[in-house]
């Protein structure tokens, strides 16, 4: 594992940067892949973010100044991604460098930059920034504070420590306007968001005295509630607002067969050893999995995986 100072010395080095996000590219995969793509031209390199499919319109015009138009890339950076399956395949095996905070990540790169007590990829990126050239520009600490803000829900959630908000704090400082940023990811939604979340909460399915909490997105809601893949940002927050929740899981239909589960528990459970049972992982309050099921059965796996590691009392 390198340091913080190993890990510059080592982007001084080289040059021609591809920079990696994630299936299904969230805004601490992308933010922080941005303001580290941003932090490398400023040093006169030259570095551009792959062009992931899955970007939604939300962030689109955010990374668009950083992505790949054309060019050799030689070096390989993979920002915020836990292992290499959540790679395009023909990055699985050829990454040169990770820059990641989750704990269980494997080493599926050469050389890896990890720092599993930080809240978000972006705290960790903006500490390699200010080593590599110094203070963040503007542009690279709003990048960064969208990173840090989404993966704690807006220091909401609790993986936030002392360290998360000195770290935003210190992006403010930096010329990220906190309060126009919030309201963009957190207190503005599309009609069809909000349709769908009625459709979602009037499924909701409680166990336990609400201590377990099922939400379920299938493609019909979604069709439903005219809701796009720009309306699913942080839906695996939803559950968990069911006052006593401790465990709880959101269960959305990708295509028939196939779904995406995100575990959000209080600590109870380890949430990556859970879907760590169906080849998924995360932190131990926040982790995910895709299962080969249709909704309802991948409920139902859900739930003898969890009895299994939280007997019922």
């Amino acid at each position: 594992m390198l340091t913080i100072k190993e890990c510059a010395e080592l982007l001084r080095e080289h040059d021609g940067y591809c920079i990696l996000t994630h299936l299904r590219p969230d805004g601490d995969t992308l933010c922080s892949a941005a303001a580290l793509c941003s932090a490398l031209r400023r040093m006169g390199k030259k570095a551009a973010l792959f062009r992931n499919p899955d970007i939604t319109e939300t962030y689109q015009p955010i990374v668009a100044p950083y992505l790949w138009t054309e060019g050799q890339r030689s070096f390989t950076v993979a920002c915020d991604v836990a292992d290499s399956t959540m790679l395009p395949e023909r990055f699985r095996g050829a990454v040169d460098l990770a820059i990641d905070h989750h704990p269980k990540n494997p080493g599926y790169a050469a050389q890896t930059l990890l720092d599993g007590d930080r809240a978000s990829c972006g705290e960790l990126v903006m500490d390699l920034i200010e080593t590599l050239c110094g203070d963040l520009t503007p542009e690279e600490a709003t990048l960064l504070y969208i990173a840090c803000s989404t993966d704690s829900g807006c220091f909401s959630y609790g993986n936030t420590k002392a360290a998360t908000l000195r770290a935003a704090a210190h992006m403010i400082d930096c010329g990220a306007n906190n309060g126009a940023l919030n309201k963009q990811f957190f207190r503005s939604y599309s009609p069809g968001r909000i349709r769908l979340e009625g459709l979602i909460y009037a499924n909701l399915q409680s166990f336990r005295s609400n201590q377990v909490n099922i939400a379920v997105v299938t493609l019909d809601m979604m069709r439903q509630a005219g809701a796009t893949e720009d309306d699913c940002e942080d839906l695996a927050s939803l559950p968990g607002k069911v006052r006593g929740s401790r465990v709880n899981f959101t269960i959305r239909e990708l295509e028939e067969g196939r779904c995406k589960v995100s575990v959000r528990t209080d600590g109870s459970v380890n949430a990556a050893d859970l879907c760590a049972r169906f080849g998924g992982g995360g932190h131990p309050m926040a982790a995910g999995c895709t299962l080969n099921a249709d909704p309802d059965i991948a409920a139902l796996l859900m739930q003898a995986a969890l009895n299994e590691a939280w007997p019922e009392a």
